[in-house]
């Protein structure tokens, strides 16, 4: 289907924003630190096992942290090995999770232990409220637990815990079958039951520490820290802070379209994060905040979602490439447990960029004359450091002193089949 075009594409430029840096530089010395003399090992004996909890988030290098603290639970005495712990992703499946850590380059054969991805779980307690409490059976048998996980805004609900080492253990660990359980609890609930579920959990399994992952303004790994069973929930209350202090957003509000050039799960665990789009809904809450966008164009998936579209909903229009790509199976399943079937809704979609841009901008009411649409492009949510942005933005660019024009002003280029041009950063 053809729209008709608007009259003319607006000139577009690339702008860096400072955002917050701080990326550490050896992983293994700082893991070694951190580490090494840790009294939490005064709890152990050579010869336990302990199950290594991992997610599906692309966090930066955590295939490095990983390998590193096998090596020195390892040097220990102990007996490490991986366990996928990411709900109902891959699939819900063991191969799909085993296919999901191997992306992150966490696999057996490069972290050289076993890598433990069966889907049974137990129920070890309920809460007061009557939410079972479900855990990895595979976590249980083990002596020990280590959750391995990054402290950062939740897409869907704010408060004192969001996502991170406790959502790990009472969602993630609980794999397809707690997660739903959990899911489908928090709609009548909410989600501070992740902390009442993870009081539980550290109080009935032996989790050795909890290993926390800060990030920086843009997505690369600036903390690593370890958190004791006896005070892991009070210390990500603070780290959860100093994350949101940390997390780069887009920094213009009242956009007309925002192009996300690419969504995944290994971004955001609804695709692309509602902390930087401002747009969220499903039946435990709907919400457009800040940037207040009206239109957003989806434009591809990442290669490290193998196929999960799950947050396409949250989209206005997108591509065909897109939805050739989909893994319908894994979407739905995914979107199904987290009980928002809204996100893995198709939305309009067009055989090129093009034609999606002039859905958008013709779906937007009224433009000022000579100002054109307040268009923003970005990479995916977790790569704000350079966005593309229309000329309207210009003297808000020029006012912002954290804001630098790093390209010249061009109207917005197509290729030969009518696709955007690749970002120039």
């Amino acid at each position: 289907m053809k729209i008709d075009s608007p009259l003319t594409y607006p000139e577009m430029a690339t702008v860096k924003q400072k955002l917050n840096r701080s990326r550490l530089s050896d992983i293994s010395a700082v893991v070694s630190s951190a580490l090494l003399e840790h009294p939490v090992f005064k709890k152990t004996k050579p010869g336990k096992t302990v199950a290594v909890a991992v997610g599906s988030r692309g966090i930066d290098r955590v295939d490095q942290v990983v390998l590193e603290c096998l090596k020195l639970l390892k040097e220990k005495g102990l007996r490490p090995f991986i366990l996928p712990a990411m709900g109902s992703h891959g699939g819900g499946t063991r191969e799909g999770q085993e296919k999901v850590l191997a992306n992150l380059g966490i696999s057996a054969e490069r972290m050289g232990v076993p890598v433990h991805a069966e889907m049974d779980v137990e129920s070890i307690d309920e809460t007061q409220d009557g939410l079972k409490i479900f855990i990895s059976k595979r976590a249980l048998e083990a002596d020990h637990i280590i959750p391995v996980n990054r402290i950062k805004p939740h897409t869907k609900f704010n408060g004192e815990i969001e996502s991170g080492l406790c959502k790990m253990l009472t969602i993630g660990l609980g794999k397809s079958v707690g997660a739903a359980a959990f899911h489908g609890f928090a709609v009548n609930y909410g989600f501070n039951i992740i902390e009442k579920a993870a009081k539980t959990i550290l109080e009935k399994c032996s989790i050795l520490f909890g290993f926390a992952l800060l990030e920086d303004g843009c997505g690369q790994l600036s903390g690593i820290n370890v958190l004791p069973p006896e005070t892991l929930i009070d210390d990500e209350k603070k780290l959860l802070k100093t994350a949101y202090l940390h997390m780069g957003k887009i920094p213009f509000d009242n956009i007309d379209v925002l192009i996300v050039d690419q969504i995944g799960k290994d971004i955001s665990g609804i695709g692309m994060d509602s902390n930087v789009t401002g747009r969220h809904r499903d039946i435990t809450g709907d919400f457009c905040k800040y940037p207040h966008v009206m239109r957003i164009f989806v434009r591809d998936l990442s290669p490290g979602t193998d196929g999960n579209g799950n947050g396409i909903g949250l989209a206005d229009v997108t591509t065909k490439r897109l939805v050739n790509g989909l893994d319908i199976e894994k979407t739905y399943k995914n979107a199904l447990t987290a009980i928002s079937p809204e996100k893995a809704a198709i939305p309009i979609h067009f055989a090129t960029d093009r034609e999606a841009v002039d859905a958008c901008v013709k779906t937007i009411g009224h433009i000022s004359q000579g100002l054109g649409p307040r268009i923003v492009r970005i990479k995916n949510t977790a790569s704000l450091e350079f966005i593309q942005v229309s000329r309207v933005f210009e003297q808000e660019i020029i006012a912002n002193r954290n804001l630098e024009l790093v390209s010249p002003w061009e109207t917005m280029r197509f290729d030969g089949e009518g696709n955007l041009a690749k970002l120039s950063v």
